[in-house]
């Protein structure tokens, strides 16, 4: 994960200006700002937010779990959302709490406008289900899965947690000159570099550069996240990591999170266009074959769960079972959905929309 050389002892932020931020970082920001803008401005033009923060917030828990090696599939988590299962595996429930903790993230920034200490630390029991809270007790180290060598040391003294922690929400709040862009990968750097939770730093780590993103308006729902770039980088990631902490090599750590921002949110453009576009071939095809039943709700209720049920519809539309079941099937009928039953609870599947989420 890290190298194994000594490290010098964390300093407070904020890093010297003259490290963060040159020409070669603030072009790489334009960029980025430029990608962000424009995912921004198509994710408003979606008419139901919720269709795309369930599918790419339930994609980010997936991919930022499986940095920490626990892997799931699509179909597992879409079944177990929509059946509530209990005898879920405990990869799908660490899944599922990730989730969990990034709608309330999102919730505390959005009423709050803010984060205390406290905040992060509820978001992290909800992510790992128990409330061992900030570390009390040294002896966390970092060891490598292979050799089982130590190869990082974070700071130990809960003191001194408590005093980088603090530093950290005071830049993680306060607003700067310096872009947020740059502020994101220093403060993403900082956090897991205190490791300040017994478990769960990586991915509290990077929920909270989503909720970054959020309070500083870059972009307004949680649709963006760096997972699944890290998964693609994840030697370089844990590299450049250490270089910071090694020598101060802020450069190249910087432009690897810039970077990632720009083709994260190109890619998530990308895939926006193409859940409208099917939502706008759905919605025509629900017209063309079963008019007597369409009404533009039930379609975007597809689209909101790609797995759904009886009861979404019932909820939704506010019809009885028997209407509902009657429209699912009529659905089932003319292609749009395929059925699948799964213990008693029988689901209907957009398949085309859940192949494309499965990419």
């Amino acid at each position: 994960m890290y190298h194994s050389a000594p490290h010098p002892k964390l300093t407070k932020l904020p890093p010297d200006r003259a490290l963060v931020e040159n020409m070669n970082i603030l072009r790489q920001v334009n960029k980025s700002i430029a990608a962000l803008a424009e995912l921004k401005g198509i994710a408003n033009l979606i008419p139901n937010q919720a269709m795309l923060i369930n599918a790419i917030v339930l994609q980010e828990a997936k991919d930022s779990s499986e940095i920490e090696n626990i892997i799931t599939t699509q179909d597992e988590l879409y079944q177990a959302i929509t059946t509530a299962n209990s005898n879920m595996s405990p990869e799908i429930k660490e899944v599922i709490n990730y989730r969990k903790a990034l709608f309330e993230g999102y919730k505390i920034i959005d009423q709050q406008g803010f984060l205390k200490l406290n905040n992060i630390c509820e978001i992290q029991e909800l992510l790992v289900a128990n409330n061992a809270g900030l570390r009390k007790l040294p002896g966390t180290v970092l060891k490598n899965d292979k050799t089982g060598n130590v190869v990082y040391t974070p700071p130990q003294n809960h003191d001194e947690i408590l005093e980088l922690m603090a530093d950290f929400i005071t830049h993680f709040n306060e607003s700067s000159d310096l872009s947020p862009l740059i502020n994101m990968a220093v403060l993403h750097y900082q956090f897991e570099s205190i490791h300040p939770f017994y478990d769960g730093n990586g991915r509290t780590g990077r929920l909270l550069n989503i909720l970054y993103l959020i309070l500083n308006k870059i972009i307004d729902v949680p649709i963006l996240y760096l997972s699944s770039y890290i998964i693609d980088n994840k030697s370089e990631y844990y590299r450049l990591l250490n270089e910071v902490n090694r020598s101060g090599a802020w450069e190249e750590w910087i432009l690897y999170i810039l970077k990632g921002l720009e083709l994260t949110a190109r890619d998530t453009i990308e895939r926006i266009s193409k859940i409208r576009l099917q939502l706008e071939d759905a919605i025509l095809m629900v017209q063309q074959n079963a008019p007597k039943i369409y009404r533009k709700e039930i379609v975007e209720l597809l689209f909101e769960y790609p797995y759904c049920k009886v009861e979404f519809v019932t909820k939704k539309l506010g019809v009885e079972r028997k209407a509902a079941a009657r429209y699912l099937n009529t659905l089932v009928e003319i292609g749009l959905l395929r059925p699948m039953k799964i213990g008693r609870v029988m689901l209907y599947v957009n398949v085309e929309l859940f192949t494309l989420l499965k990419k």
